[in-house]
């Protein structure tokens, strides 16, 4: 589909900034990407989706689509930062203790990088984007942090990780009996109900008939997206990853973040609850093909959430879970709005 960038795709001159860097974020380095024209423009921090899933991230240097959006232009307006989040990618670490990774963690190191990014660039405020996973820690962090960010941009946001899956099951479902795959309806029936506590094998079962059925990635015979292989390909290409980081990445990051602990803490996360008003400008993104975030408890949390400083609800037509490359250069175009929030 030709949407991949190659190396030193789009050029910054020796004024800017293309650096990886490594940074102590609670008591862990850690490593971000900061790349910027012009490195006096507004900062705009993107938290990855998985866990352990670092698009966009480190392995993104110099790279124009990276899954949320694209970069060509972005990077002439703020200073953009990917962060590879702790035990993941380039972050990842074998002496990382488990029970460290925890969302109350996560979102401690995510404010340690805000606070590191607002005094290196003389910033009284940052733009925050977050995606999939990563919005359970974005969302947090400006509620627990308001006064620190100009605005948040949530991309397929996630809202209550057990009401997602109890939707995701019954849209799998669903889908089942429409194909008449009976080998899907009867893995998915023998799957229980949510939360989904007992075994990690529960969510494997979700995440294979969500593949298969388009929900990650969308393509039919008019609309072509690249793989789910073929966007994570973007590490083994990265002159920054090894393939030791990408090994941490899809074996040793996934197996040392889903704890028994970390499952049951997803479960009780529930932004319907814990989140009556947001006292910045936000905005959400959600792909119209995305059912593995289901996009109508996004649509009606958005509705009960006050915002008085504006809130807009996007749909982009072309994509699911990963971002259809069409529709991301639309969110990088949404993304350079976001700059009217600094005056």
């Amino acid at each position: 589909m030709g949407v991949f960038s190659k190396k030193e795709d789009y050029p910054i001159s020796s004024t800017g900034l293309r650096s990886v860097e490594t940074i102590t974020l609670g008591g862990i380095q850690q490593k971000i990407l900061i790349q910027a024209v012009d490195p006096t423009n507004p900062v705009l921090l993107f938290i990855h989706g998985g866990p352990s899933l670092p698009l966009p991230g480190v392995s993104s240097k110099g790279r124009d689509y990276t899954i949320v959006t694209n970069t060509k232009e972005l990077v002439k307006h703020y200073v953009v930062v990917f962060w590879d989040q702790r035990g993941t990618g380039k972050s990842y670490h074998h002496s990382i203790p488990s029970e460290s990774m925890s969302i109350k963690q996560f979102i401690s190191d995510a404010n340690e990088l805000t606070d590191y990014l607002r005094g290196r660039f003389s910033q009284e405020k940052i733009f925050l984007a977050a995606h999939s996973w990563g919005s359970t820690i974005g969302l947090n962090l400006i509620s627990s942090y308001p006064d620190k960010f100009y605005s948040y941009v949530g991309l397929s946001q996630i809202v209550s990780w057990t009401e997602n899956d109890r939707l995701a099951l019954s849209w799998l479902k669903e889908e089942a009996k429409k194909r008449r795959n009976q080998k899907a309806l009867r893995e998915l029936n023998e799957v229980g109900d949510p939360p989904f506590l007992e075994s990690f094998k529960q969510w494997s079962i979700i995440r294979k008939w969500q593949q298969r059925f388009n929900t990650l990635v969308y393509s039919d015979q008019t609309i072509k997206s690249p793989s789910l292989f073929e966007l994570t390909m973007d590490m083994v290409r990265s002159d920054e990853y090894s393939l030791k980081d990408v090994y941490n990445t899809f074996y040793k990051g996934f197996k040392l973040v889903y704890s028994q602990q970390f499952i049951e803490e997803l479960a009780t996360n529930n932004f319907m609850d814990s989140v009556r008003e947001i006292p910045i400008p936000v905005t959400f993104i959600h792909g119209r093909k995305d059912f593995h975030v289901n996009g109508s408890l996004v649509e009606t949390f958005y509705n009960q959430v006050h915002a008085k400083k504006g809130k807009r609800m996007i749909w982009v037509e072309k994509s699911a879970h990963a971002f259809h490359p069409e529709d991301t250069k639309q969110i990088e175009q949404y993304f350079i709005e976001e700059r009217k929030h600094a005056k």
